[in-house]
């Protein structure tokens, strides 16, 4: 890890969020008291939760709750925000109204809601039902969180607008622009909220309105009612584009502004094991551009993203014990102002690990003081590291393999048994020594997540390492019967 020498002013007052996205991965209630209690250790001052379909929803709605897993129960998500403000934490819920609805039409009674067929993940804005649906899907939220004075409506990535059938009609008689048809239904929602709860502060994502003039976002309709919620995740973000961003919707009327960096889910798709310092960078970043900011605009605060999967339908990134050395070292980095020695020392020294990067790690002792879900930690980046070795994932081209039992040789059952044999012990070993590092990860894993998460997370990244390996073992035994009297 590299240590920065210049450093910026630490971040500017507001609140620092952990986002908690359980549309993959959900923990289970019990270690997700315990993730809140280490939070608030770490200098945490809310919670962006994303249910998804971990909501308890009921009635109408009652078809969106997960099928993989039991959706958390009302007392499990009331246990969650006992658990968070009794060490001082807000918690905003973050509920989808225009993109990203996968889990919601998913749904084949829900499909005539999709802006097109193809699209699952985008809410037809034409359609009052659709309009309905989401303010439902609020009500029921905004209930069950008595305390509640702030709520994220999402509406980034708003894939295909205006390619339904609905939209091409309105889009023509109106005259109006895409951006125009993406601002009516975010206007119609937001106002919408606002009559149902006046006093409700409501954040959205910004990504949709970034190419949008002064004049356009002015004449909005949302000036005086949102507060856009800017995200940049990557390790060399612009400084000098997303000041200007900010400067922006703070010249169009919209001065109360959020940032969102990340600490997980935001490398690849299907990351395992988080890089500490690609994220520290991207707060890095962050910390450059507050600086640069004028008095004008008010930043309410930073969402530290943990991303689970980049959609409802994607793969898991990685999960959350193998990313909390990197959520501890973006906090110590937003509160120093970089991440100097004593950041690192602070960081080494609350989660009790020889390096910040999870990789890195020095295997805890027993007795040792541990962090949630350090053993899975620990266990994920030994899988990991094997499963990515030349010796297993290119088994199949080494010289034995591709020297002596080719697809040639396999389909001929004609075969130098002793070579075969050598090949066969060397798959079992890497078999044998692989399927007791999952089994131990699983009984680990079903301690933290239900067993639907291990079961995803085996699937995912053990199981197409392994069949190669089971099939070639199979095929010599057949193979070596047909040669050895």
């Amino acid at each position: 890890m590299c240590y920065l020498t210049r450093m910026s002013p630490p971040w500017p007052k507001g609140k620092k969020l952990v986002h908690l996205d359980l549309k993959g991965a959900p923990p289970r209630v019990e270690y997700l008291h315990r993730l809140i209690e280490l939070f608030s250790q770490l200098g945490v001052d809310g919670l962006l939760v994303e249910y998804e379909d971990m909501f308890p929803y009921e009635g109408a709605l009652h078809l969106l709750q997960a099928t993989a897993q039991p959706s958390y129960s009302r007392a499990e998500v009331l246990s969650i925000q006992e658990a968070a403000k009794a060490r001082g934490m807000e918690v905003i819920p973050l509920v989808q109204t225009y993109g990203h609805m996968e889990f919601v039409l998913k749904h084949r009674p829900l499909w005539h809601l999709r802006e097109v067929p193809h699209c699952v993940g985008t809410l037809n804005p034409h359609k009052e039902e659709g309009v309905q649906l989401v303010m439902e899907m609020l009500r029921q939220v905004v209930e069950l969180h008595p305390d509640l004075s702030t709520i994220h409506i999402g509406a980034d990535e708003v894939y295909t607008l205006g390619e339904g059938e609905d939209s091409k009609l309105w889009l023509a008689s109106t005259g109006c622009t895409v951006e125009q048809l993406f601002l009516s239904h975010v206007t119609k929602v937001v106002k919408a909220i606002k009559e149902t709860w006046p006093d409700m502060n409501i954040i959205m994502w910004d990504d949709m309105m970034r190419g949008m003039s002064q004049d356009t976002l002015k004449a909005s309709g949302l000036v005086g009612l949102v507060q856009p919620m800017l995200w940049d995740y990557t390790p060399d973000l612009d400084v000098d584009k997303t000041v200007s961003l900010l400067e922006k919707y703070c010249s169009a009327g919209m001065s109360d502004l959020w940032a969102a960096s990340s600490f997980k889910g935001s490398t690849f798709v299907h990351t395992c094991v988080t890089c500490t310092q690609r994220h520290v960078d991207n707060h890095l970043q962050w910390l450059k551009v507050a600086a640069s900011l004028s008095a004008a605009i008010n930043m309410k605060g930073m969402a530290i993203t943990g991303w689970q999967r980049y959609d409802h339908l994607s793969v898991l990134c990685e999960l959350l014990p193998v990313a909390l050395p990197s959520l501890a070292s973006c906090l110590q980095t937003l509160i120093h102002g970089e991440f100097s020695t004593e950041a690192h020392r602070k960081v080494t020294e609350m989660l009790g690990v020889s390096s910040v990067e999870v990789e890195a790690m020095e295997r805890a002792s027993a007795g040792e003081s541990l962090f949630p879900g350090r053993r899975l930690a620990e266990l994920i980046v030994e899988i990991n590291s094997l499963l990515n070795s030349e010796d297993l994932r290119f088994f199949e081209s080494n010289m034995f393999v591709r020297g002596w039992f080719s697809p040639y040789h396999r389909q001929r059952k004609m075969v130098n048994p002793l070579n075969s044999m050598h090949i066969h012990n060397q798959a079992s070993m890497y078999l044998d020594t692989l399927q007791k590092k999952v089994e131990a990860m699983r009984k680990e894993m079903v301690n933290l997540y239900p067993d639907s998460t291990a079961e995803e997370w085996i699937e995912e990244h053990v199981t197409p390492v392994m069949v190669p390996l089971q099939r070639i073992t199979e095929a010599i035994q057949a193979c070596v019967k047909e040669m050895v009297p």
